[in-house]
């Protein structure tokens, strides 16, 4: 089966988030299924600065009135095809904003193109007789590639079925209606069975519309969308969908998140040998410049923002350290709570510490150091955190949402006597439940032997990619068995 895969970004090109991890190691991880995947993305200028040996397979004289260029390349692993059209990538800043953090004022243009490349590709753009490629299914990310279903929609040739998956249903991309005479669709498609949304035009909600299923990041989240707490604003799309809805927990890749081999710890080990670990607790103590005691050390690693429950964890830093517990945060985000943490650390010298940054393999020392990782998200499509907590034995302490509810299993009587528990999770998002949360994990921290057994049994969980790829794999051979009735 061949696939192509549309999204924005793709580790270790380019990540801003989870949606890179993902677009970069499920389709190695569907080789085992027999599913073969092309990636397409953009050219920025980190992607053009790393990429050999390119390919160039088509060409457009005019793709949404920019020049733009399609190239081949194999990249560790993967098969991409990059996007290159300096008119629309080549600029400083990030995939989505500028230097100063600011949204590129064309992001509707930028991936209106992607899309529209996208739907022209799998329609058989890049094929030339029966040499030619051209793919089964469409695999959409985001709302930066959702146009590519409704592109296909209302193009002349036959339909490829497409499945889009919500990473995170906050992010839409919406734009007034004045974008609308530019996209080169007709007229029709500016409707509510289309793309137009509360009188604009709504990119994610075009590909839900439109796409032949819809998928997101774990069963839990598939069922949050559905309600108005989570769905923001798509959920009444959603519920009329909801026969073609799918949860599929993410997986991460378990050669680059292995505390056995991973060259950015100070020392490898195993579930066999935890002790190790001490070696890294000091070294994350020393980075930090934080006391080195034999109380449990708190970690740390998000954006600092609302949706990743930051501010209830400032509120209850001073009862963490009144706890005997340390912190050690690692991150960068709203200038508010950026300051907050700061004045924390302020208050607490030794005892509480911030790297206002992000540090990828420090992020690695820390999960192999610290002995639990605070993740109080008020949602969480599914998350990535507490699965590499998972790998490494640092205890996830987590809120119970989305994919965190699904991949953690909390210290509750029953399961601590069955020895299943492999972390501590907590309801509702408030300052006082986290509270509450962080005694219970730093009693269980007085246990020894409890707490090394939710270390062990959180290593053995499965957090690859094999079970989930199984599971895409599946819904691809489903669309295509419907495309044949």
């Amino acid at each position: 089966m061949q696939v192509l895969s549309v999204a924005s970004e793709v580790y270790p090109l380019v990540k801003t988030g989870g949606l890179a991890d993902v677009a970069g190691a499920l389709p190695l991880a569907l080789k085992g299924h027999g599913v073969s995947v092309k990636t397409l993305m953009p050219g920025y200028p980190a992607v053009m600065g790393t990429i050999r040996n390119a390919t160039l397979r088509m060409s457009f004289e005019s793709l949404l009135g920019a020049k733009a260029d399609v190239l081949e390349v194999e990249h560790q692993g993967l098969d991409l095809l990059i996007l290159d059209s300096p008119t629309f990538f080549d600029r400083p800043g990030g995939p989505y904003a500028d230097a100063a953090g600011k949204d590129h004022v064309d992001n509707w243009r930028r991936f209106a193109a992607l899309s529209k490349a996208g739907a022209v590709i799998a329609q058989g753009g890049m094929a030339e007789g029966k040499t030619g490629w051209q793919p089964d299914i469409v695999h959409l990310h985001d709302w930066q590639s959702a146009m590519v279903s409704a592109y296909m929609r209302y193009a002349a040739e036959p339909e490829i079925p497409s499945l889009i998956t919500i990473h995170n249903i906050a992010f839409q991309g919406r734009f007034g209606a004045d974008i609308f005479p530019y996209l080169e669709l007709p007229p029709h498609a500016l409707d509510i069975d289309g793309i137009e949304y509360f009188g604009g035009v709504g990119y994610l909600k075009a590909g839900l519309q439109t796409s032949s299923a819809i998928s997101t990041v774990s069963p839990s989240y598939a069922e949050e969308i559905l309600t108005p707490e989570f769905g923001m604003g798509l959920e009444g799309l959603l519920a009329y969908r909801a026969a073609d809805l799918h949860g599929i927990v993410n997986g991460i890749d378990p050669d680059i998140w292995n505390p056995a081999t991973d060259r950015a710890v100070q020392s490898n080990y195993t579930a066999a040998t935890l002790k190790a670990r001490a070696e890294n607790k000091q070294a994350v103590a020393e980075r930090f410049r934080l006391d080195q005691d034999e109380g449990p050390l708190f970690c740390v690693v998000s954006r600092l923002t609302w949706q990743k429950g930051m501010d209830i964890l400032a509120e209850a830093v001073d009862d963490l350290v009144a706890l005997g517990a340390r912190l050690a945060v690692l991150g960068s985000g709203d200038k508010v709570l950026e300051d907050a943490f700061h004045a924390a650390a302020t208050r607490h010298p030794g005892r509480v510490s911030v790297l206002s940054a992000y540090d990828e393999p420090l992020s690695h020392l820390m999960q192999a150091g610290c002995d639990a990782i605070i993740i109080p998200s008020r949602f969480e499509p599914c998350g990535l955190t507490q699965l590499y907590g998972l790998r490494y034995g640092c205890i996830p302490v987590v809120a119970r949402t989305g994919g965190l509810n699904d991949t953690v299993i909390d210290a509750n009587p029953a399961a601590l006597a069955a020895r299943t528990a492999t972390g501590v999770s907590f309801g509702p998002v408030t300052a006082e439940s986290l509270r509450r949360a962080l005694r219970r994990a730093v009693r269980l921290y007085s246990e020894p032997k409890v707490w090394t057994q939710m270390q062990k049994q959180g290593m053995k969980s499965d957090v690859s990619w094999e079970k989930s790829a199984g599971l895409y794999a599946g819904l691809f051979q489903n669309l295509l068995a419907r495309k044949g009735s």
